[in-house]
């Protein structure tokens, strides 16, 4: 039996194709293994920060690929197709991190009604959540529209979540105004969410061409285009939370807020624009933002089911917001899926648009 991989040059994404693996036949699985047929999974632009940040994060362990090319991780759904778990049936639908492929093998661990883990052994260098499958068999939640929704925007809610929490915890580090980079990212447009919720003012930095759809939410008291950044008041103080990755637009707002400029959390990539050497930067020193680090400190602080619990409640509030604008487009076979990842890498694809692919015809 064979599975499709779609994998990428690590050193150069733009070159991508499909190759065929061999899985073992189902009474070949190790023992307490798992053959999973991988039907759907969400691409959005923070698929490509993965990318971006292989390396540097790990993410290419999670899925070994040939020497020089990478797989990149995706949120989805997989149905158990060959079980060697005793208390894992087949025909059992999964939520949790997939490769680009239409099957994977899980070394099923920590199995519980709620879920289980994969064991791999090359995957435990990574954050536990990476490792982490929901059973949503029957789950209304996860069925159907609902459950692409639950892909392309949980996991991105999560890091809106642990980013608002971290400013929180801090009092926004004095700043009642936050800056957003790339407004249009489905995770700054949770963070805007979250911020507008608890009453800070919240400016929006996106293209012109995306300014229509970002205020189609309500979440922002100012939307500015990146060629007017510099034309803010600079006078009071302010936090920016960078999704765009782009050092130039940074040190732009750095020069233009001065000391005013109280935070400055580098979060995604986005327009993976040059980093070249910004040398000292006035007001905050820029720093990075590692999610599994706030995870680690919260679930220690809050107990068992506490960030569950907490996140549960923002989500609620967030979902049925950008449901409303966010259209779900539909791609399967390894020709859609090279077109549909092509397009996001290069940015061509519109923000109020929310893919699901498969790699099965």
């Amino acid at each position: 039996m064979t599975a499709t991989d779609f994998i990428v040059a690590r050193d150069d994404l733009q070159a991508c194709k499909t190759v065929a693996t061999e899985l073992p036949a189902g009474e070949a699985l190790p023992q307490d293994a798992l053959l999973v047929k991988i039907d759907r999974f969400a691409f959005t632009a923070n698929n490509i920060t993965y990318a971006v940040l292989g390396d540097e994060l790990k993410y290419w362990q999670l899925f070994p690929a040939p020497d020089g090319f990478g797989n990149i991780p995706v949120w989805g759904f997989g149905e158990v197709i060959a079980s060697k778990h005793p208390n894992v049936a087949v025909g059992e639908r999964l939520f949790g991190y997939f490769p680009m492929a239409t099957h994977l093998v899980i070394e099923a661990t920590d199995v519980s009604r709620r879920g289980l883990r994969d064991g791999a052994a090359h995957r435990q260098s990574v954050a536990p959540v990476y490792n982490a499958y929901a059973r949503v068999g029957g789950d209304p939640a996860y069925a159907g529209r609902h459950g692409d929704y639950q892909a392309l925007l949980r996991p991105l809610f999560m890091l809106s979540f642990l980013v608002d929490d971290f400013l929180a915890e801090n009092d926004d580090f004095g700043a009642r105004t936050v800056l957003l980079s790339s407004a249009s990212s489905k995770t700054a447009l949770g963070l805007a969410h979250l911020l507008h919720t608890r009453g800070r003012k919240v400016i929006g930095l996106t293209s012109a061409g995306n300014t229509g759809f970002v205020a189609s939410l309500g979440c922002h008291d100012e939307i500015v285009t990146y060629d007017r950044a510099t034309t803010l008041p600079s006078a009071a103080p302010a936090a920016y939370v960078d999704m765009a990755g782009n050092s130039a637009l940074r040190a732009e707002l750095h020069h233009h807020f001065g000391d005013h400029m109280k935070c400055s959390l580098r979060v995604g990539l986005t327009h993976r624009a040059t980093d070249a050497d910004e040398g000292e930067l006035p007001g905050a020193k820029p720093r990075g933002f590692f999610a599994p680090d706030q995870i680690r400190k919260r679930a220690k602080e809050w107990g068992p089911g506490g960030i569950e619990q907490r996140f549960a409640a923002a989500w609620s509030g967030f979902a049925p917001l950008v449901q409303t604008c966010l259209t779900v487009v539909e791609s399967r076979g390894p020709d859609a899926v090279r077109r549909v990842y092509l397009d996001m890498l290069k940015g061509r694809i519109p923000p109020e648009q929310g893919h699901m692919l498969s790699l099965l015809g």
